[in-house]
């Protein structure tokens, strides 16, 4: 592949986003990043017990909901022990993160707190980043990820354009202290860019066409969140506030997930999301076991203990 090719490729992947880092998925990519291990710059990770806040804005069913709740929940081992592959193994290569970031025994535990309802589209249903960051405000404001959900009929700046969610982290004022807190962005692309930012579930809009396989939990704009959610948690925790593990420029940086774009199992090339299991019944693909007999598909995360991309299958 031509030096050229490979920098405008990894110019798509890595599209500025005011906040630190942006999930944009061109489908027909599997981009050999991984030979470079991701820099550390020494700055915080997450760590601790944290709370996942879940802002959902528009429209969205309780089966819906359910999804991406049982998602966050999945992260977390549980009693007893999930059925391999399961969600929280995925999860479990961000530990390697913090073996690389501290001498001390440092981890990172998650748990579901609050879903907030805004099914009103309290602000309209055009949104700029100023608006995401004011609806992830609606969470906690420390010790937090405040995730907002944005539902199919709601534009957001530069989605379907150059991402399919992002992340930050905003200060707030806590009993007098100076606290930030982590949020992210996600939008329901099913009726917007299904073929941008809900591949493998979509014929893709662009690159080497394959068939789109049957989303695992029958909704392509869900599961097709759940995959950018988990990249944008996956670069989170361990890029939390722009100066963590990250590849590239600041402003513009590969993280834990998005430096593995479109690899989801093994043998996977452009166009080809990998050899992922399949539901016998439904024909649904998926590579992750969760909560509530909850099947997903999860990006790989790239290992720094082995400088190459992670899957579960």
């Amino acid at each position: 592949m031509a030096a050229s090719t490979i920098l405008k490729l990894i110019a798509i992947l890595s599209l500025l986003n005011v906040s630190f880092a942006s999930r944009a998925t061109p489908n027909s990519l599997v981009e050999d990043t991984q030979t470079q291990l991701l820099k550390y710059h020494k700055g915080a990770l997450l760590h601790g017990r944290i709370s996942v806040n879940l802002i959902w804005y528009g429209k969205f069913t309780p089966s819906q909901r359910a999804i991406v709740a049982d998602f966050i929940t999945s992260l977390s081992p549980s009693s007893p022990p999930q059925s391999q592959p399961s969600v929280a193994a995925w999860w479990k290569t961000t530990e390697k993160y913090y073996h690389i970031a501290s001498s001390k025994k440092s981890s990172l535990s998650l748990h579901l707190n609050k879903q907030i309802l805004d099914d009103s589209y309290s602000i309209g249903k055009s949104l700029t980043e100023n608006h995401l960051v004011d609806l992830a405000s609606k969470g906690e404001q420390m010790n937090a990820i405040n995730v907002v959900l944005t539902a199919s009929d709601v534009a957001v700046d530069g989605f379907c354009q150059n991402r399919c969610g992002s992340h930050g982290s905003k200060s707030s004022a806590v009993k007098g202290k100076n606290q930030k807190f982590a949020y992210i962005w996600v939008g329901n692309s099913v009726t917007q860019c299904a073929g941008y930012c809900a591949w493998p579930f979509h014929q893709p809009i662009y690159g080497p066409q394959s068939p789109p396989l049957i989303a695992p939990n029958n909704d392509v704009g869900v599961d097709g969140m759940v995959i950018n959610l988990s990249a944008l948690l996956a670069g989170t925790a361990t890029n939390p506030f722009g100066n963590g593990f990250y590849q590239g420029t600041a402003d513009a940086p590969l993280e834990a997930s998005t430096a593995c774009p479109g690899v989801y199992a093994k043998g996977a090339y452009p166009g080809y999301a990998g050899d992922l299991l399949v539901e016998k019944t439904s024909g649904a693909s998926y590579n992750a076991l969760g909560a509530n007999g909850r099947k997903y598909i999860l990006p790989a995360i790239y290992d720094p203990s082995t400088s190459k991309c992670s899957t579960l299958v």
